[in-house]
């Protein structure tokens, strides 16, 4: 396998604005030191308003253009007419995707959700969790999903999360709205980054979302609608959880993800 001549990093999520709302601060830090950045997201057309706001938020954070799985959501009927739900996809055809996103983008690192779907527990979420770690794994085996190109292992798999302690305000704003709010043990993040410096990109990529950010029960739409310095606080820090180190001979450090706050030795 031939190594790329910059680092690289992929995210992988289930739904247009998981990426700026998650990992919307360390998606633009990478790219402002140079590192190539690219997303796939697991659901909703191509040819829907979602996608055209996602080509937005993914050119406000640096990141490429959208790589749509096309699946529908699993709450939102018209989000890709004809589609199966991403929820009801045979597992082995959304993992077969996914590693060919992976072998393409030859990413040192890769990120997703956590296995609780990220809070809220959406099933969108976990779904792709679970598709996204079983691709981490088979896209450096050559005899496994060989029509989605030449092997390639990442060295690291990262999944985007809370922990009880980071919740704080978003608790009692999810209550309102109704929604659960799903965080891990502290000692499970293995990477907390401070994003302050990039949170005018975070922010113009979540905004990017537009028919979310209007929404009053989305998190887009509670973020809009936060007096500034509330909103600041909630979006500076952005989790992780180390998953696997990968098959790779060395490790991340030269990339400021994995110079965090908080990692095991």
């Amino acid at each position: 396998m031939t190594q790329p001549s910059k680092p690289s990093l992929l995210g992988v999520f289930a739904h247009p604005d998981d990426e700026s709302l998650l990992a919307g601060g360390v998606l633009a830090q990478h790219a402002a030191v140079g590192a190539r950045t690219s997303v796939v997201t697991a659901t909703w057309a191509s040819d829907t308003h979602r996608a055209a706001e996602l080509h937005d938020a993914l050119k406000a954070l640096g990141a490429g253009k959208p790589r749509m799985l096309g699946y529908a959501d699993a709450r939102i009927s018209d989000s890709a007419p004809g589609r199966p739900r991403l929820c009801d996809a045979p597992i082995d055809e959304v993992v077969e995707l996914i590693v060919g996103h992976i072998r393409a983008v030859q990413p040192q690192a890769v990120v997703t959700h956590d296995g609780y779907g990220q809070l809220t527990g959406h099933p969108d979420h976990v779904r792709t969790h679970q598709a996204t770690v079983l691709a981490f794994h088979a896209a450096g085996l050559e005899h496994l999903h060989p029509r989605a190109g030449a092997p390639w292992q990442p060295k690291a798999l990262y999944a985007a999360t809370h922990p009880h302690a980071g919740v704080g305000e978003l608790g009692p704003l999810l209550a309102r709205v109704g929604k659960t709010v799903l965080s891990v043990p502290d000692e499970y993040v293995t990477a907390t980054v401070d994003v302050t410096g990039w949170l005018e990109q975070k922010w113009a990529a979540i905004l990017a979302h537009r028919s979310e950010a209007a929404r009053g029960r989305s998190f887009p739409g509670i973020l809009a609608r936060l007096p500034v310095r509330q909103r600041q606080s909630i979006i500076a820090t952005e989790y992780f959880i180390r998953l696997s180190a990968g098959n790779g001979p060395h490790g991340l450090r030269e990339l400021s993800l994995f110079q965090p706050q908080v990692e095991e030795c």
